[in-house]
């Protein structure tokens, strides 16, 4: 007999860790079960999804448990990652996550200070959109939240992994130097 309660922390569960998963021994350790029991929540919960009315589903993937959409809903899906208006993502929304891929995993204070505006609405409709998600906690003060890019980011742009995006090389000018503080390149003018 299913342990109704416990098949509904597993779907909890499942939706907290997101992109993340849970092992087995995960599910075993977090519900206090067996093996079996933890086998058999999986498929009783994996059965449910399989109804045509319900829209995500139970996939094994990396020896993790996610919760992932129906790819026969892809289409609507991909409506979701794209700006109605243009059918593109915005400059803004580009840099933003320009940042981010290359700095991944960066805090929005982090995404802030190289683009030089307030960057937390555009972060917020980027992981609404799923092309970013939160991956943790920064060791700075605070604790702020950190992201990174999706497989979602990875299929809207053509890229098997994040390091096929193309390089770029630090362009280092003179001002990019150490400059001592105490010391000016103006001469103070002596009047005698």
């Amino acid at each position: 007999m299913i342990d109704v309660e416990k098949k509904a922390a597993l779907e909890g569960l499942l939706f907290v860790v997101g992109d993340d998963g849970l092992t087995i021994s995960g599910i075993m350790e977090i519900l206090e079960i067996e093996h079996d029991e933890a086998l058999e929540l999986i498929n009783e919960l994996k059965r449910d999804y399989e109804s045509r009315d319900r829209g995500i589903r139970i996939h094994f993937l990396g020896n993790t448990f996610k919760l992932t959409t129906k790819e026969e809903h892809h289409a609507y899906y991909q409506k979701l990652l794209i700006n109605e208006e243009s059918n593109t993502l915005s400059n803004s929304a580009l840099e933003t996550l320009a940042i981010i891929a290359y700095n991944e995993p960066i805090t929005r204070i982090e995404v802030d200070e190289i683009r030089g505006v307030n960057t937390g609405q555009m972060i917020r409709k980027l992981v609404a959109k799923g092309l970013l998600k939160e991956c943790g906690r920064s060791e700075m003060a605070g604790h702020p939240i950190l992201y990174k890019t999706t497989s979602e980011f990875l299929d809207y742009f053509g890229l098997s992994t994040i390091d096929d995006l193309p390089k770029i090389e630090k362009v280092v000018t003179e001002n990019d130097n150490e400059v001592d503080l105490y010391k000016s390149k103006y001469q103070e003018e002596v009047i005698e």
